[in-house]
């Protein structure tokens, strides 16, 4: 028997990493090598992160976190980088109200630091100095996501 409390039968709350995947990576470097000369200021940099979940099975989910990085000076794009990199997970024995903030908070912080790690290599290998993308709070991304899908449902429920 796996993973049961000897008192109640019930099975104890479990969160594994089956697999780790890179789905796509992509890097350009459109102006280079003059994209690679030193410059005075230090280059705009801009970061978009999404994350999503889908069910494989009762307890397996794909949970997939897309990050965007692009670096400007002015106008001209120095370099664009894409990953979308995902986990299966499997999670057994949590109630319902908390599959969200595991599949939303808790699985994309496991897999942050291995796509900052590709991402840190990726602009690395391309020429650049390494970008290491500060942690992100999937916490209030979460929270900021609800806030969303709620008042949208608001706007939705509102006859014409």
């Amino acid at each position: 028997m796996a993973n049961e409390n000897s008192g109640n039968g019930a099975a104890s709350p479990s969160l594994s990493i089956l697999a780790q995947y890179t789905k796509d990576l992509s890097f350009e470097n459109p102006g280079a090598p003059r994209s690679l000369q030193a410059r005075e200021n230090a280059p705009d940099i801009n970061i978009n992160v999404n994350v999503n979940a889908n069910p494989l099975s009762e307890s397996d989910f794909d949970v997939v976190l897309t990050l965007n990085a692009e670096a400007k000076d002015g106008e001209r794009v120095l370099f664009h980088t894409e990953l979308i990199y995902g986990g299966v997970f499997r999670i057994t024995g949590f109630p319902q109200e908390h599959m969200l903030p595991l599949l939303f908070i808790e699985c994309p912080r496991l897999l942050f630091p291995f796509a900052r790690q590709i991402i840190a290599d990726v602009t690395r290998n391309g020429g650049f100095p390494p970008l290491m993308i500060d942690p992100i709070d999937f916490a209030q991304m979460f929270t900021q996501r609800v806030a969303e899908e709620q008042a949208r449902a608001q706007v939705e429920a509102v006859p014409n």
